[in-house]
């Protein structure tokens, strides 16, 4: 009976054999066929006496991968090599697109087993430091197979966001350009004096390694065998070493370990998730007349999070004059039907490029068809996208502003509709059939604030 084939995808760490697991060198011992990308077949060439050896070019993935499961049908264990981990950019992801298009099953008598190795962004970590002791990511710089908007748009995610980051493919003979645009949008949200490692051959025989500012991130050595790692905010270089701190300095006394006032040790930050909520409604309720939009920019959140904060007051902990209820996504459309009948409003649109139109309207104005939300009237004509509509906030300050907040799914405001009132105040019909609309339409009522005379 023929015996079955086996794929082992192996992760070869960074070349050098001390950095290669047990499991690794025992999956190449194995092995009847080792097949690999010439430079990673190099890398282990010691260990492939009497092994059939194929070795493929740097566009070649996919033969790689078809070449080891037409040797696993014939009963051969093979040996898929790859430099780091071959789960991160490698080719265990390529193979198992290949056997489950192919009809393969993991109870197909054909085995696979990945071998994981350390990555290139670990091991290149560990010659400078610990710039990855926090929160990171690692983007590929290469535009072969992902579009280029789709990198940008990481790199803008990933710098928005404070990430450690590491750059991987930034540079080869042809693309030259696009480790300078990933400077350019990381130099959008990053000091230039940011820290910057870059290694070349980590753990190889021509291993260098440069420590830069971001500012000459771009002008530096620069190939397809070196990682970037972009520091963070908090990242620092001391002695020639970069660290990106764990944040033990938030909560302990770094020279006696003792916790600092306000903190307790095994418990969230006083900033963490409920604490930096407590600290909205604290900076709203000693600053009464800051307008949402303000504490938002203020806090550098998305106005959902300000508002979920303040929907969260407790006796006690209230945000001072503001009220926030947000409406049940069920009856967003029932609820634009309804507000036809609030009579003036004062409607508020914001542009993608941060325009901001105000403008008076009847609320009889809105019109609703095929997803869009028109203002028509004699002066002019308005139209927004009713489908980015993600969330719907009841909100008001004290006796002073009532109105409805219309969030996108990034929690920004798509819209706000505001009652106007004149010298005499809210007209009672309106005000009326706004507070029973927030009745019907909301979640669970929150505290109103205290009024003030």
């Amino acid at each position: 009976m023929k015996k079955a084939g086996k794929i082992l995808l192996v992760g070869i760490g960074p070349g050098a054999h001390e950095h290669m697991t047990a499991r690794a060198r025992q999956a190449i011992a194995e092995a009847d066929v080792v097949i690999g990308y010439s430079t990673y077949i190099k890398l282990v060439q010691d260990l492939l006496d009497g092994k059939e050896v194929i070795k493929k070019g740097m566009t070649e993935e996919l033969d790689r991968s078809i070449e080891a499961y037409e040797h696993a049908k014939q009963g051969k264990i093979v040996a898929m090599v790859s430099s780091g981990d071959i789960g991160v950019y490698g080719m265990a992801g390529p193979t198992y697109e290949l056997l489950l298009d192919s009809g393969w099953t993991p109870d197909d008598p054909i085995q696979v087993e990945v071998v994981p190795g350390s990555t290139a962004l670990s091991s290149c970590a560990s010659l400078v430091g610990a710039p990855l002791t926090h929160d990171f990511c690692s983007i590929s710089l290469s535009d072969l197979l992902t579009p280029w908007p789709v990198i940008a748009r990481r790199l803008e995610s990933a710098a928005r966001g404070d990430f450690v980051v590491a750059l991987y493919n930034p540079k080869s003979g042809r693309r030259t350009q696009h480790i300078v645009e990933a400077q350019t949008i990381l130099l959008r949200h990053r000091s230039p004096d940011t820290p910057v490692a870059i290694v070349k051959s980590g753990y190889r025989a021509r291993q260098h390694i440069q420590l830069v500012r971001l500012a000459e991130m771009a002008d530096c050595d620069i190939g397809m065998l070196t990682t970037v790692l972009v520091g963070n905010s908090s990242t620092f270089v001391r002695a020639g070493l970069m660290v990106t701190p764990r944040g033990y300095a938030n909560k302990y006394d770094a020279m006696t370990g003792e916790t600092r006032a306000g903190e307790q040790a095994g418990r969230s930050l006083s900033m963490g998730l409920e604490g930096w909520k407590a600290c909205v409604r604290q900076y709203l309720r000693d600053t009464p007349k800051v307008t949402w939009q303000q504490a938002a920019a203020y806090f550098a959140q998305p106005l959902a999070e300000i508002l979920d904060a303040v929907s969260q007051s407790t006796p006690g902990d209230q945000a001072g004059l503001f009220c926030a209820q947000r409406a049940t996504p069920d009856s967003h459309e029932r609820l634009l039907v309804s507000l036809q009948g609030w009579g003036k409003l004062r409607a508020v649109v914001r542009s993608e490029a941060g325009a901001v139109a105000e403008l008076l309207i009847n609320a009889a104005d809105l019109q609703s068809k095929n997803g869009w939300v028109s203002i028509v009237n004699n002066a002019f004509h308005l139209h927004i996208d009713w489908r980015k509509t993600q969330q719907i906030w009841f909100v008001s300050r004290d006796d002073q502003t009532y109105g409805i907040q219309v969030l996108d799914q990034h929690g920004d405001a798509l819209f706000n509709l505001w009652l106007v009132a004149d010298e005499a105040g809210f007209d009672s019909t309106a005000l009326q059939h706004y507070r029973n609309d927030r009745a019907q339409f909301s979640a669970p009522t929150v505290l109103e604030p205290t009024h003030h005379d």
